[in-house]
């Protein structure tokens, strides 16, 4: 059993005990970060004559050549280690002797995991922010190309008002441009460098933090050493930005899976993002939508997790925290997961563009328009409201829309109503009437889509 401890100790660590203190099954997805951190370290000692120039270019060099050899598969992480650190140090000294043993003067294991976690959890904001935007492009390209899409608006899940596609997916696009907004943010108050905090108290070797800091791409140094190893605020935060896009995505998928209903009939999954039924041989089903909206509590469950793990702990460092990893890693795998797939999913969907049409008219989402009419030829609101109830209860024993009406059967229930009735209700008319910025009319989108083409090239 490889441990960077011992001298206190007489006798060894319980089998049992050793491999539930172990973290190496987990945390080797940090030997990156990890060889990273400590190169940097490496070049900090040596500016400083902490260690030699010729010490600190031996070191570089093996600590190179122990990664490449880990990524090509050469050298395995095994469990015969406690966790990554003594992977890296061990084989360090194994290769360079009493030179490697000088790799960790002035650090933690505090420091170095909480630096390591850091640098993770960097890498995979940006890996998922460019996903997002991926996806950002993809729901462009659907609403310049369906402008004139019409479809019916819900609330309550009822239709509510005629909208176009185009408006429609644009209100994703806004949930998934504060996605970004928010990771940008978390990245920006994560962008400190907990390396040269110690084990809490930082170190009696005369440490340059700064040039550590500017080296890993960090804005500068924590300022308290004691909030440096036993901070996971970052972790917590992209967890939580995690959730709030898989909550976002899990709304998508939801309205994709009762667009894919036969009663509704909007959309057509590509069959590489669908399955079909062992017995059923009828069935095309939206299995990767339902999937993603499944694992929407997976994220959850890793935020929920280190709230928890979090919420009893005092300063500073405290065995506990190793818990903020393995959770987490399987939630950023499970977004970045989703976000590719869902974006897959999305770029080879069809849309039912006379199907949502057509839905629009039967669903009466042109009542409000046909009862502002009355307003405007000096009916008051709240008795245009009731002819207009009374309108579509007779539409519903017709089985006809409003605008399939003929005029004596409008002028039956009102005699306000005459020829352009008709223009005032038609689908078309109604969304682009309504022009200011925001809303689904042809000019409004216009104008937000040009905003988005600019956002979008940054």
């Amino acid at each position: 059993m490889a441990q960077l401890w011992g001298g206190r100790f007489t006798k060894e660590t319980d089998k049992l005990v050793y491999n539930f203190n172990a973290s190496i099954s987990f945390d080797k997805k940090l030997v990156k970060q990890d060889i990273t951190g400590s190169k940097a370290h490496v070049a900090m000692l040596s500016k400083q004559d902490i260690l030699t120039k010729e010490e600190g270019e031996v070191i570089q060099k093996t600590l190179d050549e122990i990664l490449e050899e880990v990524l090509s598969g050469k050298l395995e992480i095994t469990d015969e280690y406690e966790d990554i650190h003594s992977f890296v140090e061990a084989n360090l000294i194994e290769r360079t002797g009493d030179t490697g043993k000088k790799l960790h003067t002035g650090r933690s294991r505090n420091d170095q995991v909480a630096l390591d976690m850091k640098l993770f959890t960097r890498d995979e904001i940006d890996e998922t922010d460019e996903l997002l935007k991926g996806l950002l492009n993809t729901i462009f390209q659907i609403m310049k190309d369906n402008l004139d899409t019409i479809m019916p608006g819900f609330t309550h899940l009822q239709k509510a008002q005629p909208v176009t596609l185009a408006h429609h997916m644009g209100a994703y696009f806004e949930m998934f441009k504060r996605d970004r907004d928010r990771l940008k943010d978390t990245k920006r108050r994560l962008n400190l460098c907990p390396l040269g905090s110690g084990a809490l108290a930082g170190t009696t070797y005369p440490l340059d933090r700064d040039y550590t800091a500017s080296l890993l791409g960090f804005d500068g140094p924590t300022l308290n050493s004691m909030d440096s190893v036993s901070d996971r605020d970052y972790l917590i935060e992209y967890l939580s930005d995690l959730s709030l896009i898989m909550m976002h995505l899990s709304r998508f998928c939801e309205e994709i899976i009762t667009w894919n209903t036969n009663e509704y009939r909007f959309v057509d999954i590509d069959d590489s993002y669908s399955t079909g039924s062992s017995i059923m041989p009828q069935k095309k089903n939206p299995d990767i939508a339902e999937l993603v909206r499944g694992k929407t509590g997976r994220v959850y469950g890793a935020l929920m997790s280190l709230l928890t793990v979090m919420k009893g702990i005092p300063l500073a460092y405290n065995k506990d925290m190793q818990e903020d990893k393995e959770l987490s890693f399987d939630a950023f795998d499970t977004a970045k997961g989703c976000l590719a797939l869902f974006d897959g999913m999305l770029k080879t969907m069809k849309f039912n563009k006379e199907n949502m049409r057509a839905s629009a008219a039967k669903g009466f989402t042109n009542a409000t328009d046909a009862a502002d009419y009355l307003v405007n030829n000096g009916v008051p609101f709240r008795d245009a409201h009731s002819i207009i109830g009374r309108l579509v209860l007779y539409c519903i024993e017709k089985e006809k829309s409003i605008d399939e009406l003929s005029l004596e059967e409008l002028q039956n229930i009102s005699d306000v109503f005459k020829e352009d009735i008709f223009e005032a209700v038609n689908l078309k008319t109604c969304v682009d009437k309504r022009l200011t910025i925001g809303a689904p009319g042809k000019q409004a989108m216009e104008k937000v889509l040009n905003i988005y083409s600019e956002y979008l090239k940054k």
